[in-house]
């Protein structure tokens, strides 16, 4: 609730005072700006109508207080935390940021980083695709010459903020291949948490023989030249060349509550630094931890620092992924 005067401020503590309950607890989210009220227990089977009859209380408050056109200058927002899960919504419906004060802090504080990252970003995707435009033609052949189906895979991930976005990849399974393998491999290796999994063949989320794969697409899986068509993802600005991994949206329904901060604090990247850090090794969990501390140590020089260590990791088969 946004407050602009101190005598309006009074009034608005006043008002929640008087609507709020015994357990409930009343301050300042932000001083002289954003009074807050936390209200710890609400109705769990039906949160939605919990916050409306709330919001009518407060507003019946504040209607004794003020007169009408102070009233419809005040923006009131219920927030449930953690956010519910609602049958039939979007399963991809981005997070709220106003429950997470310190990523707003992070943003609103100024600093050259993103901007500059994303003119690197623009820069470097251009470039590569440039320079790159007769093999992504010579693959492009290939697959279509070699296998049924269209040349680009495309695919609903998860970016930044739980925000959806297609991921563009070149197709490398036979056009009627079933997915329902990759699933079950991927949850058994998510639920496998910090234990040490089997591992594909070249990444921690491909398998090994994998009899859905064409001979053309186990060579692009190899060299990771099926992820190249990402490069028009980083130039729509839905990634970044350097970034943690975005993941399906299986995968992050088995998410604990600190994984999904790696989707967060950054924004999905073409390679990070879990690829180029002894990914061989790596748990489901060690995964998330270095994505996180990249999210929060990230600078032009690591970026740079990622990139470079790239190639080596392709080559050793670590950064196929």
């Amino acid at each position: 609730m946004d407050a602009d005067s101190s005598t309006t401020s009074e009034t608005l503590v006043e008002a929640l005072a008087a609507a709020k309950r015994e357990m409930d607890v009343l301050g300042w989210l932000e001083w002289r700006a954003v009074i807050g009220l936390i209200v710890p227990e609400i109705c769990a089977s039906d949160p939605v109508n919990a916050c409306e009859r709330l919001e009518i209380r407060v507003r019946r408050e504040l209607a004794r207080r003020l007169d009408v056109e102070t009233v419809a200058r005040l923006s009131i927002r219920v927030h449930v935390y953690p956010e519910p899960k609602r049958v039939g919504v979007d399963p991809f419906r981005p997070v709220d940021a106003f429950l997470y004060r310190e990523l707003r802090s992070c943003k609103e504080r100024s600093t050259p980083y993103d901007p500059i990252k994303r003119k690197l970003d623009i820069i470097g995707s251009l470039t590569l695709l440039a320079v790159l435009s007769p093999i992504l033609l010579l693959i492009a052949i290939l697959i279509k010459s070699t296998s049924r189906g269209p040349v680009l895979f495309r695919q609903v991930r998860v970016g930044q903020m739980m925000k959806p976005f297609t991921i563009l990849k070149f197709r490398t399974m036979y056009w009627d291949a079933d997915y329902r393998l990759h699933h079950e491999f991927v949850i058994r290796f998510i639920k496998a948490g910090g234990q040490v999994h089997e591992r594909g063949e070249n990444g921690l989320f491909k398998l090994t023989n994998d009899p859905r794969i064409t001979p053309v697409g186990r060579i692009l899986r190899k060299a990771s030249l099926d992820e190249l068509p990402q490069l028009w993802n980083v130039l729509r600005g839905n990634m970044s060349l350097v970034g943690p991994r975005p993941p399906l949206l299986y995968e992050l329904k088995l998410y604990k509550p600190w994984h999904r901060r790696r989707l967060l604090e950054a924004k999905p990247g073409l390679t990070g630094l879990w690829q180029v850090a002894g990914r061989s090794r790596t748990t489901f969990d060690e995964m998330v931890r270095l994505d996180l501390r990249y999210a929060r140590r990230r600078s032009l020089w690591t970026d740079i620092k990622i990139l470079l260590a790239t190639p080596a990791a392709v080559i050793s088969g670590k950064g196929a992924g």
